[in-house]
C-alpha cells in the first residue's frame, strides 16, 4: 500500500514486517482494482484503514 489514504499506513494495524521479504507490508486481501485505485487515486481512502495506535482506542474508550 501506498501513504495515500486518510491514515498513514506506518499506524495502520494490517501493516507488518514480512520476514520473508524483509520488509514491511500491508497484510489486508484486497483485489487488483482497489490495490490499483489505491495506488494511482490521490482522492482514494483506503477502506481497510484501522488505527494501530492501542492508546488512542483506549482514549476514546474513557
Amino acid at each position: 500500500m501506498k501513504e495515500k489514504q486518510t491514515g498513514n499506513c506506518e499506524s495502520c494495524t494490517y501493516y507488518i514486517y514480512d520476514d520473508e521479504y524483509e520488509s514491511y507490508l500491508c497484510d489486508v486481501s484486497m483485489d487488483e482494482d482497489e490495490y490499483m485505485r489505491l495506488v494511482s487515486d490521490t482522492h482514494y481512502q483506503c477502506p481497510y484503514y484501522r488505527n494501530g495506535n492501542e492508546y488512542a482506542v483506549v482514549r476514546k474508550q474513557m
